[in-house]
């Protein structure tokens, strides 16, 4: 009961990051703050970041989630390098979800590389924000 009532108490760490040369942010910033508005510790690690600034940052601030956003079309390149780079560092309790141009076409090859959630163009904030609070409390407990 104790453990049930600490988790319910913890508020949720979301690493929201720009990988690549990719300098359009704004979506980024509007998920960042939807997500913050929501109760959830966002930490926004800005522009043009490597897949292993992303996962150092993500392990450093010991988040439970990163969210990519991607519209330069490389979002196959960089769920892949930072799924391993995240088995890597053992940190693959860290779920990744994502939102950007991505094609409906990569969405099944996406989920099979373990990425949790995929967001396209004109998803609600709403959709994000429940998607986490029902995600990451589900992970939670299967850690537990």
């Amino acid at each position: 009961m104790v453990l049930k009532s600490c988790l319910m108490e913890r508020r949720i760490r979301v690493l929201i990051a720009k990988p690549g040369l990719d300098g359009h942010d704004r979506g980024a910033k509007i998920i960042a703050r939807a997500l913050r508005d929501a109760g959830m510790e966002v930490i926004y690690t800005g522009l043009r970041q490597t897949s292993a600034m992303i996962v150092g940052a993500a392990v450093q601030e010991d988040v439970d989630a990163i969210g990519l956003s991607i519209l330069s079309g490389a979002h196959l390149h960089y769920f892949k390098e930072i799924k391993a780079l995240l088995e890597e560092r053992s940190a693959t309790d860290i779920l990744l979800f994502g939102g950007g141009i991505i094609p409906e076409s990569d969405v099944a090859t996406l989920e099979a590389l373990g990425v949790h959630g995929i967001f396209t163009p004109g998803t609600s904030t709403g959709d994000v924000v429940e998607f986490l609070q029902k995600a990451v409390p589900q992970r939670w407990a299967q850690l537990s």
